[in-house]
Parts: C-alpha cells; structure tokens; sequence
C-alpha cells in the first residue's frame, strides 16, 4: 500500500510524491484525507531548517498535524475498543506510516494509517474547518493551566492575531470575562475580531496587564511583556520559540513576575472545544483564507509561509490521484 504525501525532502525542498505505508495493524484505522492544513508556526520551522531538535526529527520528512478525513477501514481491535467506523468523518493529528519517510508530524497525505485512539470524530457539518481542531485545543490548553475541567486562567491581554491567537481571543470572550485587548502590528491582520478589540503595540500605554498570553513565537518581545504586567502578572508562552528565550532579571524581580510555558493540546481540551462549537459558542469563520489542490502543495506552503494575508492554507485532496 502506498499513499501520495507531502515530502519535505530538506529544508526549502518540498514536493508531493508517492510513499510507502506501513500496513495497518489491528489498532489502526485506515483514513483518506479530505482536507490538510499548513502550519505557519510548527511547519514553517521545518521548512526554514530552524526546528529545534525535536523527537523524530530529520529528513526526508511528511509535516501536518491538521487532517481531515474520512475512515475507510477499522482493525478490529480499533473497532471494539474505540467504536470507531468507516465513513466516519474524523480529524487526525498526524501519522507515522510512511516507511522509511519520518513522520513529523506525517498528516499531509491522501491517505492515513493511525492508531484509532488518536482520532476525533467530527460532526458532518464542520467540513474543512475540521483542519483547525488542533489549534483551537492549542488555544484551550493555553488557558487551562490546571486541566480542561478546572477553572480558565484568562489573559487580559494577547499577542498576535494570527489563527492560534484569534482562537484564545475568541474562547476568553466567551468565557464570561471581560473580552482581552489583542497586540498585532501588521495591519493586514487587524480585522476580522470577534467581540474583542485589535490594536498597535505602540499605540496602547497600559502597564497594568495581569496576564499576558503571547502566540508570537517571537523571543526578543520578552522584556516588553515583562514591562507591561502589574505586579505579580503573569506571561503565558503559547508559540513556538525557535530562539533562545532570555530575560532581564531586574524588571521581572521588581514585579515578581510569574512565566508559564503552555504546550499542545489534550484530549481534554479537545472535548471542552468540541462542547463549544457544538454549543455554538465558538465559531471557526473567517479563519480558513486560502485553499489549494494538494497537487500544487509546494506553492501552498510558500504562500502559507510568505503571505501575510494568509491565516490558513488548506490543502484539497479530492482531486489527488
């Protein structure tokens, strides 16, 4: 069995070509995608050669962690222990089973071979937007220091507009606070909020911030954050950092200032977002921008990574022989 797959084949060398698949086991199910898509943060890195060094890190490699797709195949162990079946629409946070091609994190390709407890079933109306479970169960995570089920840890103020930053904004202002003030500074991605306010850095003069949640990835904004909580505030690191992060000591000690690193989604998260949508209290909209054949993968990923108008690119598989 084999599958066609985008191939990072080494940094800025990206095509769409056919692999080998593991054979499914009993576990696994087997899923053809629909829709994948493109990280500007995670992906990008791998695609620049900045990854940090990361668990299965290497090339040749398959990136996407943001798959959609529908069951073909159940093994049976899969099917009594996870009741998952076929023609069931799921979302897939990656494969490994492309031989020997890495899979890091292996979800941009037709076709998919996971364990079935790493699935999510969607409902049928979610459609493309599926691809942005992940980052919505990110943002979820970013919030909830002490688990999907305690209480959220509300930021009052977010940096970066992009898709992961929207999704926090969008959570909190649902979440029966007073909606966050969000930091952008290209002003091609100051539009589209939902119930919060978007403005320029140098033009907000509050110092009093309690909590700071920052998506950026940018390292070198630390000591401006720090000089823009209240005493006892706190940063939340929610991005991916490919550069050392480094402070000033002083200004952080005079606030006793509090640094909190949020990492990926859980299962938990991912149950709370789902209550959400389907509660209709988060809405996806307006976050999908651009979409591509998956035959012109290579162009997608530029335009993903290089287009500032582009929150996020998808991926079609439809048309994919």
């Amino acid at each position: 069995m084999d599958t066609l797959a985008v191939v990072l084949q080494e940094p800025e060398n990206i095509d769409l070509r056919r692999v080998d698949l593991t054979p499914p086991g009993d576990d696994d199910v087997v899923v053809d995608v629909a829709w994948s898509g493109i990280s500007t943060g995670t992906e990008k890195l791998l695609w620049s050669g900045r990854m940090p060094t990361f668990p299965g890190m290497g090339y040749p490699l398959v990136p996407g962690y943001e798959s959609v797709g529908r069951i073909v195949s159940v093994g049976a162990n899969a099917a009594r222990e996870t009741d998952r079946r076929a023609g069931e629409l799921v979302f897939v946070p990656g494969a490994r089973c492309f031989g020997s091609v890495r899979g890091l994190f292996g979800g941009a390709a037709k076709r998919l071979i996971v364990s079935g407890q790493k699935v999510v079933p969607l409902p049928e109306k979610l459609g493309e937007q599926g691809v942005l479970l992940a980052l919505a169960g990110t943002a979820f995570h970013a919030l909830a220091p002490n688990g999907a089920d305690g209480e959220l840890a509300l930021p009052d103020l977010v940096v970066g507009h992009g898709v992961l930053g929207r999704l926090i904004a969008r959570i909190a202002s649902v979440s029966g606070a007073t909606p966050p003030v969000v930091w952008e500074v290209n002003k091609l991605r100051s539009g589209g909020a939902m119930g919060y306010s978007v403005v320029d850095p140098a033009e907000d003069t509050r110092r009093d911030y309690r909590r700071i949640l920052d998506v950026s990835g940018d390292a070198s904004l630390l000591d401006a954050l720090i000089g823009r909580l209240a005493p006892g505030g706190e940063i939340v690191l929610a991005g991916f950092y490919s550069a050392p992060v480094q402070f000033a000591f002083a200004p952080a000690f005079m606030r006793e200032a509090r640094l909190r690193i949020a990492a990926e989604w859980r299962a938990g998260d991912m149950a709370q977002v789902k209550k959400l949508l389907a509660e209709g209290r988060l809405s996806l909209d307006g976050l999908v921008t651009h979409r591509s054949a998956a035959a012109r993968a290579s162009s997608a990923y530029r335009t993903a990574f290089d287009d500032s108008t582009c929150l996020k690119m998808i991926l079609d598989w439809s048309a994919a022989a």
